[in-house]
């Protein structure tokens, strides 16, 4: 990932393969010359999170499942809380809730990666052997991209990897016309029954976007396709591409060297243009090592999103020992760096969400991992009721700033629904044309979550439903306009259109509140807006959690639950 796009990089090993990999240079502990900063964070964290990852303190980006274990290899600037400095960062866990950290893996040391460690993913190797391809920075300041593998295999937690003195093992040249300042971000190789891996890295030719792929039979010597898996023209730079299979009749992931006609293939690129990511579905056709997005599929952020909200460089893996493929992104700033620099870090990475297919087979659809349930602490039900318009119930006898909401709406007298504006096809825009406190027909009704007491702050969740040429459209918001009073961090807006049905269907919200981070799941996970808040008067015990109908129709409640989440053991 390049310079301006700070992340954090999760791996999980997947794949394996059945040679080892020979000839790697000494092992590689931490670089006694790195100066780590005295800089403390403020002994007050209002908005520290309690159970999403981050480190300590400063700047973090960044899974892989090894006997038994999760490791989670992630950017880090050990220096402070901007891009720079980076190392490979390393943490291990057992349930993806509570996290250990252990020294850095990874840290300039070859000349292939002498002026920086930037991205990767994590290879599984049939034999059992997980390996990592990153790119690293050379004194040309080239991308290029370098392997790494374990010193002692024998290690369920990783501690000591090394790396290959073949490196790079991939690199631009002036004979394959790779641009060598957009040629990074490997992604988890695939193995295909004609014995060969293969591997995409994100790049460009001028506004085309490009996963670049190439070929191996020992993942030592790769050799460069002479086209790419898939390009998109106008996309600029793609970063973090992720390729992988999805099961079209069960919900349970596959390995990413799974083909057949029981799998589709998505391929997620993140855009660096715009910060935001995009993915298709479609079919990998192996023979001419190209993918093909199903007809219809919108190749630009505004086509089918992990998350519409804050979410980036985001990585899927397989999950071998649950069987699930996962998903994992970071959760970019809405703080100012110079606020950033007071609080003592910048950075934190999302709930992990298992991802699967719809039945429908149009989109994906992601939940939260059923391990983060081990954190919910005291219960509060509200019973079924009418909300009428205009009104907001308190949820009391909960922590606000720190819970697990779940709450389901049914609403009637649908044809009094706003009609909907042909011309209304960005649902961004919508959202913030249609904030919280713009009063309809049938919504907004939804969360008002980190509110403060007389709603000076407060963020909305909410759904709207208008009525459509041919059928109700629900529209879902993350609504930042009234987070927080300081006026220098960012208060955006965000939507999704909702693929449900609200005749027969009721509009089932989740919300993971977590002081600075609303995560919202609609629709059991259909569509998913995070945001980044910083409220200054609904903090810690000071914030409240309300339901909300600021329509003109009334709504029900058919079910309402809330929790508060104890704290996770992170770092």
């Amino acid at each position: 990932m390049a310079i301006s796009s700070a992340w954090l990089f999760f791996f999980l090993c997947s794949l394996f393969l059945s040679h080892g990999v020979l000839e790697l240079e000494a092992s590689h502990h931490v670089d006694p010359n790195l100066q780590v900063s005295s800089t403390t964070p403020p002994e007050y964290q209002p908005y520290r999170t309690s159970y999403h990852f981050q480190p300590p303190k400063n700047w973090i980006n960044g899974p892989m499942v090894y006997k038994g274990i999760y490791h989670f290899m992630y950017q880090y600037n050990p220096e402070g809380t901007a891009w720079g400095n980076i190392v490979w960062a390393h943490s291990t866990s057992t349930d993806l809730v509570n996290w250990t950290p252990h020294d850095p893996i990874i840290y300039p040391s070859q000349p292939s990666d002498i002026k920086g460690c930037w991205s990767g993913s994590t290879t599984i190797m049939p034999s059992g052997t997980p390996v990592i391809l990153y790119t690293g920075i050379n004194p040309k300041q080239e991308q290029v991209q370098n392997l790494a593998m374990p010193k002692n295999l024998s290690d369920p937690y990783l501690t000591e990897w090394v790396k290959s003195p073949k490196n790079p093992v991939m690199a631009p040249s002036p004979e394959n016309h790779i641009n060598a300042s957009s040629f990074r971000d490997p992604s988890t190789a695939w193995l295909g029954p004609d014995g060969t891996w293969r591997v995409v890295i994100g790049s460009k030719t001028d506004r085309r976007g490009l996963a670049i792929l190439y070929r191996s039979k020992d993942f030592i010597t790769w050799i460069l396709s002479q086209h790419p898996l898939h390009s998109v023209e106008g996309n600029g730079m793609w970063e973090c591409p992720d390729f992988f299979p999805v099961s079209i009749d069960s919900n349970r992931g596959v390995d990413t060297s799974t083909l057949g006609p029981k799998v589709k293939h998505v391929l997620k690129v993140s855009l660096d243009d715009t910060k935001y990511e995009y993915y298709t579905i479609g079919t990998y056709d192996l023979d001419k090592d190209i993918y093909i997005p199903n007809i219809g599929s919108v190749e630009s952020d505004l086509g089918l999103r992990y998350d519409y909200g804050k979410f980036y460089a985001s990585k899927t893996f397989f999950d071998s020992l649950k069987n699930r493929r996962i998903l994992w992104g970071w959760l970019n700033e809405s703080s100012v760096p110079d606020d950033d620099r007071k609080k003592g870090w910048a950075g934190v990475q999302a709930i992990p969400r298992t991802l699967w297919l719809d039945k429908s087979g149009k989109q994906l659809v992601q939940w939260p991992i059923t391990e983060i349930e081990m954190l919910r602490g005291q219960q509060v039900n509200l019973p079924q009721q009418v909300l009428k318009g205009g009104l907001a119930l308190e949820v009391s006898g909960v922590t606000a700033a720190q819970a697990d909401v779940v709450i389901s709406f049914k609403a009637s007298d649908l044809e009094k629904a706003e009609v909907l504006d042909p011309s209304w096809t960005n649902p961004q825009v919508l959202c913030k044309q249609k904030s919280a406190s713009v009063k309809g027909s049938l919504g907004p009704f939804g969360l008002l979550v980190l509110a403060s007491k007389g709603l000076q702050e407060f963020t909305a969740v909410f759904y709207r439903i208008f009525k459509g040429q041919n059928k109700y459209v629900v529209l879902m918001c993350s609504d930042q306009s009234r987070s927080s009073l300081n006026d220098s961090t960012d208060k955006a807006n965000y939507g999704a259109f909702l693929d449900v049905d609200p005749i027969h269907e009721e509009l089932s919200l989740r919300s993971l509140i977590d002081h600075s981070i609303v995560e919202s799941f609609g629709g059991g996970g259909k569509s998913v807006i995070a945001a980044r808040v910083y409220p200054t008067l609904a903090i810690d015990g000071q914030a409240q959690l309300q339901v909300f109908n600021n329509g003109a129709e009334n709504v029900q409640i058919t079910s309402m639950s809330a929790w508060s989440m104890k704290k996770a053991l992170i770092n």
